[in-house]
């Protein structure tokens, strides 16, 4: 299993879903609902259902479902994964993780996935590089 909010979908994205691919026989991958990405990231460009559609569509991936919008074990404990894969820059502690899934009677592993070695490809550094150049030049009209 993974998870993100695989908001404006770029090489990074595909990197860390090829890695957790690796890990096992079937990836699932779980897409933030639109106010889980508000309340860990910002409002999201893309909306919950087509993020998931697009991650799903994905070589890497074998089912892109939407989370909990409340409890984010809470999809854990409905897919039972036996491996989840997290991103280098997200949030949450492995040992933490693995706690909290034993206590609801879920016995995972967690794999840490480094990061792709373009950095600059990430979100938040594209949404930059497209404001720093503001609007496409407009053609002349005839």
């Amino acid at each position: 299993m993974a998870t993100g909010v695989f908001d404006l979908l770029h090489p990074g994205h595909v990197y860390f879903l090829a890695e957790a691919r690796k890990l096992g026989d079937e990836l699932v991958v779980v897409v933030a609902r639109d106010r889980t990405a508000r309340r860990l990231k910002h409002e999201p460009y893309v909306s919950e259902a087509m993020r998931r559609e697009m991650v799903e569509a994905l070589k890497p991936v074998d089912r892109a479902i939407l989370g909990s919008s409340t409890d984010i074990y809470e999809t854990v404990v409905r897919e039972r994964p036996n491996i989840i894969a997290l991103g280098y820059d997200q949030i949450w502690n492995e040992a933490e993780v693995v706690r909290e899934c034993a206590r609801r009677g879920v016995q995972v592993t967690v794999a840490r996935i480094g990061p792709f070695p373009h950095d600059d490809l990430a979100s938040k550094r594209i949404v930059e590089r497209i404001l720093e150049r503001g609007p496409p030049p407009r053609e002349a009209s005839p």
